[in-house]
């Protein structure tokens, strides 16, 4: 039986990585690697470990962490500008840094900040630090996330690329269970042409998709 790409839904897919309980596949379309969903954890599962995480909004090593966001941010729009912290998460650090700025944005996150009002509203800028590797239906995830950004609106996430799949088995990425997609230049490209983002800028951790 045929496992479909978790990101395009082709069916030309492989078998990429086998551990001891855990199976990976790769996309021949869109390049896309990740998690075979039979592995998938349940969702209370998932809420109990970010609940493990300790994401205080007041250390500097993850204000630090953030930052690459928080200075694109600043750089690029005024206080005037409207945010959406989409996965915000237990310690939603990025808001509180450009909040205490001047910065409106709201909070969403399905596990902690559950108000689904926030997506009837557009937004300047998103930011999704840590998030994009969760999405268990990234089409979905990625077509709400562009409708969500008004016309000039940019779309900010961190996450760590999967640059050297030779290195695949030694990578710690890959062995946090909620971590189910991973990204590389060629799907990223994919998404910013099949979700109709005019750019996407790539830094390092640091991805920006542009409407």
């Amino acid at each position: 039986m045929m496992t479909p790409c978790l990101l395009c839904h082709s069916e030309s897919t492989a078998s990429f990585f086998e551990g001891n309980t855990q199976s990976f596949y790769s996309c021949s379309q869109c390049g896309t690697v990740f998690r075979h969903p039979s592995n998938f954890i349940s969702a209370s599962e998932e809420k109990a470990r970010y609940l493990t995480h300790n994401n205080d909004v007041n250390d500097p090593r993850y204000r630090q962490f953030v930052s690459p966001i928080t200075e694109k941010v600043m750089e690029e729009f005024n206080t005037t500008s409207l945010g959406l912290d989409f996965g915000a998460g237990t310690g939603p650090v990025i808001t509180e840094i450009l909040t205490n700025k001047g910065y409106r944005l709201n909070l969403y996150d399905p596990f902690f900040h559950p108000d689904v009002s926030v997506l009837n509203e557009t937004y300047d800028f998103i930011v999704c630090c840590e998030v994009i590797e969760h999405f268990k239906k990234p089409q979905k995830e990625f077509s709400l996330l562009k409708r969500l950004l008004k016309p000039d609106g940019k779309l900010y996430c961190m996450t760590h690329l999967l640059c050297e799949p030779r290195d695949f088995t030694n990578w710690y990425y890959k062995d946090d269970p909620t971590h189910v997609i991973f990204y590389m230049e060629e799907n990223l490209r994919w998404i910013r042409d099949n979700f109709g983002f005019s750019e996407v800028k790539i830094d390092e951790r640091l991805i920006v998709f542009s409407r």
